[in-house]
């Protein structure tokens, strides 16, 4: 039986932080003025998503897979803030 998705960042301290990141990235605009009041995606983005992930728009989400997310999202943007020192430091050396 795969791990939950719930089980799978219990256990992962070092995603909390980008969790936390994506989940309000993939909120709704004023997501804080209509219910559940809480910044969770659009019901029909997550459906196409588990469509074009699984073939199954009703497909919950497979926590080995949202780790995987998760830790791409966090590397992504790493090698984003990395690129923009190192363009920043070249800028600054040519002028």
């Amino acid at each position: 039986m795969p791990e939950s998705m719930f089980v799978s960042l219990v256990r992962r301290p070092s995603l909390w932080l980008t969790a936390l990141v994506q989940m309000f990235r993939l909120a709704p605009n004023g997501w804080w003025r209509r219910a559940p009041f809480l910044p969770v995606p659009d019901e029909r983005y997550l459906q196409f998503r588990m469509e074009t992930q699984y073939g199954d728009a009703m497909h919950r989400p497979e926590g080995n897979d949202v780790v995987t997310y998760l830790s791409w999202c966090r590397a992504h943007r790493r090698e984003l803030r990395s690129r923009r020192r190192d363009e920043l430091s070249r800028s600054r050396a040519g002028a």
